[in-house]
């Protein structure tokens, strides 16, 4: 039988795991500050835990981290983690710095871009996130450890300035609120794979990452972006958490989108629209829609009415983002201009948008090329 890792077992998992070891309740906060806190690798770095409690840990679970197998960063100070998980596979995690064009509501101080799957199996026409294909679902703590990997790769470099003290999160020790604070304060759930094809392992991770004892972000710094996947959101518009909700839209009519986005002719504009009408009715939350600025496929000023039609009806805002060229695809970056003037029209049009400008042009930003771009690289050595 194999083994659970321990970062992906709920505060009640644990509790009731102790219990049946007969160990005392307090152990479990102890186990946790250490993971989540100091973020440890080894159970014998649990100094305060007793061998005996190590050991059954050791037994019972792993404690898995992920390898840094390669790191690009920006001029910007954008910086791209390619991380190798245990049997070899590699993913993507993006590092962004301070933008008041990403998703929170005032300038997110340090976001981190999250995967969920090796690969993808919803072949975006666009995207080298798929070109691949499919591979597997990422775990919990897979999910989980992306967070805590890139806090791990920040406290080892000399001489960058600390955290700035906002409380991230409070957790109770002995009965007394204690102020933590988090390196990561905004996740955007939008790497390699379509997060809500992995539904079940991305909903436990985020719970961990916002619960308190664990990575303590808020559930309103957390957003969940999806190709149109209407069934799932209609599901996470049922959950308790006030999770944030980002559609990969890409085209506001089902001719574009049919043309790029394969999933569109399972989920249409029609029956994803019904699904962001059921997800507003149930969070009473803005959406945002992501649409990729693609040359001579959706940049054109025709497609603005269409747009800002679909954001005015589901109280939506629009993130614009040019292109990021992919080695093998033919599509390719709008000029400059052409993005100013779509957005100058839909603003003309009152919509709320931004233009995501320049973050990460000097590395393999688009998700996934680095990964390919590694796999290559190994391929031929």
């Amino acid at each position: 039988m194999l083994k659970l890792d321990i970062k992906s077992q709920s505060l009640e998992e644990l509790e009731s795991v102790f219990k049946t070891w007969g160990e005392p309740a307090y152990r479990v906060k102890q186990l946790l500050k250490w993971l989540y806190d100091d973020r440890v690798s080894r159970w014998d770095e649990m100094s305060n835990l007793p061998k005996t409690l190590r050991e059954k840990l050791a037994e019972g679970f792993t404690l898995g981290t992920l390898e840094l197998a390669r790191k690009q960063g920006a001029r910007d100070t954008t910086q791209k983690f390619l991380f190798r998980l245990q049997g070899g596979a590699l993913i993507e995690s993006v590092l962004i710095p301070a933008n008041p064009a990403l998703y929170g509501e005032v300038s997110d101080r340090h976001t981190l871009c999250v995967s969920t799957q090796v690969g993808c199996a919803y072949g975006c026409k666009f995207c080298a996130s798929g070109l691949d294909g499919w591979r597997r679902n990422l775990l919990p703590y897979e999910i989980v450890e992306q967070v805590l990997a890139v806090e791990r790769w920040r406290a080892q470099q000399p001489g960058l300035e600390a955290p700035k003290p906002e409380v991230q999160a409070v957790k109770p020790v002995s009965g007394a609120a204690v102020p933590v604070s988090r390196f990561i304060d905004n996740l955007v759930i939008m790497g390699m794979g379509e997060p809500l094809a992995n539904y079940d392992n991305l909903l436990k991770a985020l719970k961990i990452l916002n619960a308190p004892w664990g990575g303590g972000i808020g559930a309103r710094k957390i957003t969940i972006s999806t190709s149109g996947l209407a069934p799932q959101i209609r599901r996470l518009a049922d959950e308790p958490m006030q999770f944030r909700l980002a559609i990969s839209l890409h085209g506001a009519t089902d001719a574009t989108r049919n043309l790029i986005m394969p999933v569109n002719r399972k989920y249409p504009l029609s029956e994803l629209s019904a699904a962001c009408d059921y997800y507003q009715e149930k969070k009473g939350r803005m959406i945002t829609f992501e649409y990729i600025l693609i040359a001579g496929v959706n940049d054109a000023l025709d497609q603005v009415t269409p747009l800002a039609n679909l954001a005015r009806r589901l109280h939506a805002k629009v993130n614009l983002i040019p292109y990021n060229r992919v080695d093998g695809l033919a599509w390719e970056r709008p000029a400059e201009n052409v993005c100013e003037l779509f957005l100058s029209a839909l603003e003309r049009l009152k919509i709320t948008a931004t233009l995501r400008r320049e973050k990460g042009g000097d590395i393999d930003a688009a998700c996934g090329q680095l990964r390919l771009k590694t796999e290559g690289e190994l391929a031929v050595a």
